[in-house]
Formats: C-alpha cells, sequence, structure tokens
C-alpha cells in the first residue's frame, strides 16, 4: 500500500493522472451537489426566475463555508503530503488531526453567525422583496449542514493526499447522486420547494461526511486519525492557516465578487440580470471542473517530491499540469461561446433569461482560457508551501482586479450589465499572466538550482 501510494516513483504524469482522473470525476460528481438543486429549482413552474434568482443569493454563503473548509483542508493536505514524503508520520497524523480540529469549531462559528445575520446579509447580496423569502428558506435549511459540508470537504483532501484518489471521488460521488435522487423528490412530490432542494442537499452532505470520517479512521487509510492529536496546536494551526489562505482568499473573493456582481446587476438590470450571473456562475462550476480536477490532482505530487527533494520530478509536474490546463481551459471558452443556449438552457426554460443570458455569457466567458495560468501558477504556489505568493495572487485577481471593475464598468460609457460581466475576462488576462509568470521567474529556477 506504502508502495502504491509513493508519488516518488513511476511516471510523473500517470502519478498525477491516478489522481486527476477520479478527482475530475468527483468535480463533477460534486458540481452535481451545487447546480443541481438550481436545475429542479430553474424548472418550477410559475416561479422558475425568481426562486432561481433566490438560491442565486446564497451562494455568497455557500462560497464562505466552502472557504473555511479550504482554509483547513487544503492548508493541511499540501504540509502533510510533505511530511509523509520525508517519512515524518508523526508530523502527518498531527497535521490532519489539527484540521479537523479547526474545521469543526469554525463550522460551528459560522453556522452561528450565519442565522443570526441572514437576513441583512441576503438583502446585502442583492435581494429584493421578492426573492428574499426563497432564499431565506433556501438557507436556513442549508445551514443545518454546516459541519457537515466542513468535514466532507475539508478532510477529503487528506484522503486523496494519501493516494485515494477513487475513495476521494465516492466521498463526493454517494453524497451527489443521494442528492440527484432526493431533489425531485422534495421538490416536486412532496412539494417542498426550495426548502426541499435544501433539505435534499443536507441529508447528502451527512452521507458524505460519515464516509470521509469512517475512512480515515479505518485500516485502509495509509495515516489515520487519532485522537490524541485533535486538541489544536497554535504552532500548527499558523502554519496549516498560512498555507490554506490562499484558498481561503481565494473563495471569500469569488464570494464578495458574487455580492458586489448581485448588486451591480439588481441596480442596473433587476432580478432577471441576478438570475442570468446564477446560470453563469453555475455554468462556470461546470467548465473549470477539468482544470479544478487536475490542479487537484498535481498538488500532492508536487508536495511529496518537493519534501522528497526530487526536484526534476517537480518540475515535471509543473510542465504536465500547465499543459493540460491551457488545453482544457481552451476547451471549455471553445464550448461556452458557440454553445450558450444549451448550457443556459440546462437551468432555465424562460425565453426572457435565455435571450439576455447569451451574449452576457460569451462577454463573462471570453477570456476563461486564460485562467489555466492562474490555476497553474496558484497550485504550484500552494504545493510548495509558499504561502506568502499564494495568498498575494489570490488577492490579486478578484479584489484587486475584478472587484473595482465590477464597480466602474457599468458606469463607463453605458456598458450598464455588459460592464458587470466584462471584470471577469479582464482579471483572467491580467492576473492569469501576472501569477503564471511570477511562479516561473521565482519557483523554476530555484528548483533547478536546487537540483544541482
Amino acid at each position: 500500500m506504502n508502495s502504491k501510494n509513493d508519488f516518488g516513483q513511476g511516471s510523473v504524469a500517470g502519478n498525477i493522472m491516478r489522481l486527476a482522473i477520479p478527482m475530475t470525476l468527483a468535480q463533477l460528481i460534486n458540481v452535481l451537489y451545487n447546480v443541481v438543486d438550481r436545475v429542479y429549482i430553474g424548472h418550477i413552474p410559475h416561479t422558475s426566475t425568481e426562486a432561481l434568482t433566490g438560491i442565486g443569493l446564497t451562494l455568497p454563503v455557500i462560497t464562505i463555508i466552502t472557504a473555511f473548509a479550504n482554509l483547513f483542508g487544503m492548508g493541511g493536505a499540501p504540509l502533510f503530503s510533505m511530511a509523509r514524503g520525508r517519512g515524518d508520520r508523526e508530523r502527518a497524523r498531527k497535521i490532519m488531526a489539527n484540521s479537523l480540529s479547526m474545521l469543526l469549531l469554525s463550522g460551528i462559528l459560522l453556522m452561528a453567525l450565519c442565522y443570526i445575520f441572514k437576513r441583512p446579509l441576503l438583502y446585502l447580496f442583492g435581494a429584493s422583496d421578492v426573492t428574499f423569502p426563497y432564499a431565506n428558506s433556501y438557507l436556513t435549511v442549508y445551514l443545518c449542514g454546516t459541519l457537515f459540508v466542513m468535514t466532507s470537504l475539508g478532510m477529503n483532501n487528506f484522503i486523496n493526499a494519501q493516494g485515494f484518489g477513487v475513495t476521494g471521488m465516492l466521498t463526493v460521488s454517494i453524497g451527489a447522486v443521494l442528492n440527484l435522487l432526493l431533489d425531485p423528490l422534495f421538490i416536486f412530490v412532496l412539494h417542498m420547494g426550495v426548502q426541499g432542494a435544501a433539505a435534499a442537499t443536507v441529508i447528502s452532505q451527512f452521507v458524505s461526511a460519515v464516509w470521509v470520517f469512517c475512512f480515515l479512521t479505518g485500516q485502509k487509510a495509509v495515516i489515520r486519525i487519532t485522537g490524541k492529536y485533535m486538541r489544536p496546536e497554535a504552532a500548527l494551526v499558523k502554519e496549516i492557516t498560512g498555507l490554506g489562505l490562499s484558498g481561503f482568499i481565494m473563495a471569500v473573493t469569488n464570494g464578495s465578487v458574487q455580492i458586489m456582481c448581485n448588486a451591480a446587476l439588481q441596480r442596473y438590470g433587476g432580478d432577471l440580470y441576478v438570475g442570468i450571473m446564477t446560470v453563469i456562475n453555475s455554468v462556470r462550476e461546470i467548465v473549470t471542473m477539468p482544470v479544478n480536477g487536475l490542479s487537484s490532482g498535481a498538488q500532492p505530487v508536487m508536495s511529496y517530491n518537493y519534501g522528497a527533494e526530487k526536484y526534476d520530478r517537480v518540475r515535471s509536474a509543473i510542465r504536465f499540469s500547465t499543459i493540460c490546463s491551457i488545453l482544457f481551459s481552451t476547451t471549455a471558452w471553445a464550448l461556452s461561446f458557440f454553445f450558450p443556449h444549451f448550457f443556459i438552457h440546462l437551468f432555465s426554460s424562460e425565453s426572457e433569461l435565455i435571450r439576455e443570458g447569451v451574449p452576457a455569457m460569451r462577454i463573462y466567458f471570453f477570456g476563461i482560457f486564460m485562467m489555466a495560468l492562474q490555476f497553474a501558477g496558484q497550485s504550484v504556489f500552494v504545493a510548495l508551501g509558499r504561502s506568502k505568493q499564494a495568498v498575494f495572487f489570490s488577492l490579486f485577481r478578484k479584489a484587486v482586479i475584478v472587484i473595482p471593475l465590477t464597480l466602474l464598468l457599468p458606469a463607463l460609457g453605458g456598458l450598464g450589465t455588459d460592464g458587470v460581466f466584462l471584470a471577469e475576462p479582464v482579471s483572467n488576462f491580467i492576473g492569469g499572466t501576472a501569477c503564471f509568470v511570477t511562479m516561473m521567474l521565482t519557483v523554476w529556477p530555484a528548483l533547478r538550482k536546487s537540483q544541482t
């Protein structure tokens, strides 16, 4: 088992793909978690647009919960892999247990705060009196599953970091398939509407969380969770959060962008355009899925070999993942440009939403092929423990570029809603280029020099 999960042996590309293929399938299935609710809700008779818009207003809260899962899960997993690469199993156990403790503690705090402030938050996110009841109904139920989301998303990173890509895929597969089955039952048969969609998601997340916990405490895991390391250690938590901060900031800034976009679209276009952005966000989750899966598969391989001081294998992993990411993201751009009607129709049959959504989608996704450079550079920084660079470029693309442009462009030259959608491709060109070029100028020469 240890030999099978030794990323320092065999083909680098083979090791990455052995993880990336099941992890990409896991990403596909995970998209069902987030998207299938919107697909069903978007086809509820008579209230589909209002209900879909209401669900879209909850996305920033869901994104923030995901951000905390990234903070401790994606922060701990690369450190865990480096410790495994060095043969330090004791440190690896401590990292994994401390990550779990912080996921649980932050999950309880998040759930409490979101319940207390959900009404003002939803109106801040762009709710109107028409869409607030739908958003409130969904979020009230969804928040009950906060701890399940934190556990399944955060700790699944440690399953993948041990080389069990198929098991990691099953984590989301089990819950997502269950969600797919429960959604129509609760929404249409039991007539629970958006509350039914949220209830199906919570039940599914619970099952996924139980699966993760059972595996990481069971006999098949290379390194198991042990209770004696659950007490958080300040120095270790600082390391975990330092490295996880880039994924955290990326998710938080994504949530901030969603808030800004919804508010601007509400101002310049009304509820219809907030609904269009909900559809676009859903399509983005689908078309960026292969690059996400590849980046996730490459990180444990890079981290392990970096910890083992096999720097030539780290460079090979960077080359392979970058080329594949560019190919995947270019394909995603072509699909979104030539077949926008197909993607929008998945989520709504409303003719007005489809008519206005097609040009909006073509603008928004124009620069998505440049996002591959952001993913490639970011994954290298995280995998090698370069937290400062990872954090900087997480902030740079979204906070420094997208948010200001979202506020400024709609008022320039009468762009209106087009200006909101244009902010994303501009940020992809500038942010993606800056991140990748910096990685090549700093990390690549250092790896070559260390090898010699």
